[in-house]
């Protein structure tokens, strides 16, 4: 998880380096990753027909999707590899609404799947910043992420900015876009140059993350593109 760029605050110029896991908790007796996809889950292998984070990196966009000028930051590019570890879940009854200005939003829920891949692009230049993940759960899990995210805006309606004091406001609204459920996330702070747009889609057993602070419009639009491209792209592999 990656601290939204300090760059893209009106009283800041430098990008923060702070980092933190992915996943609320920590992987444990990881599963060999040997079953194909279309391999049926049991209560032997629960993990069966599931990508690893290695398959999702290869899903996730490269660097020739994003604009001119963006480049990876390899403090915000992770994922689990070959194998699965194991999911988990916290009680979130206060959320830590502060998590809205990270990549790896989705932890808010509390809920860790089996497998993830990250990988965050920032433009020093135009201080803003695109980023994307692919977390893969076990079961009906995704469908209980969606649902914490969907409640996000209730839980959350604003929370203070570590890095300057202010007041963000947090919005959502559902999306039609997304067969399987999506939600659009507006997070805006007079402190800030620009808003920030979090999209959350589900495609099956995974639930996809988008991150943007690009564009006049909060970065909605590129949010939004991204999220579909995601989307469209585990569609067509599961």
């Amino acid at each position: 998880m990656r601290l939204l760029p300090a760059a893209t605050l009106l009283t800041a110029a430098a990008l923060p380096l702070a980092l933190a896991a992915c996943t609320t908790g920590s992987p444990s007796a990881p599963a060999p990753a040997t079953a194909p996809p279309s391999a049926a889950p049991s209560p032997a292998n629960p993990n069966a027909g599931l990508l690893t984070g290695t398959q999702l990196k290869g899903l996730l966009e490269p660097r020739s999707y994003f604009p001119h000028g963006y480049v990876r930051d390899p403090a915000g590019t992770r994922d689990t590899g070959p194998e699965y570890q194991q999911p988990g879940a916290t009680d979130v009854t206060k959320p830590k609404c502060r998590l809205l200005g990270a990549t790896s939003w989705t932890s808010i829920t509390g809920i860790s799947g089996v497998s993830f891949a990250e990988d965050d692009y920032i433009n020093k230049a135009r201080s803003s910043e695109i980023a994307q993940e692919i977390d893969v759960y076990r079961g009906t899990a995704s469908q209980a992420v969606m649902r914490k995210l969907g409640a996000v805006a209730t839980a959350c309606p604003g929370y203070t900015d570590p890095q300057t004091g202010s007041r963000a406001t947090v919005s959502e609204k559902a999306s039609p876009r997304f067969a399987e459920g999506g939600y659009v996330i507006t997070v805006t702070d007079p402190a800030w140059r620009s808003g920030t747009t979090l999209v959350a889609a589900r495609a099956g057993t995974a639930v996809v993350t988008v991150l943007s602070t690009d564009g006049a419009d909060n970065g909605r639009a590129s949010a939004m593109r991204l999220a579909s491209q995601l989307v469209s792209v585990l569609q067509g592999v599961t």
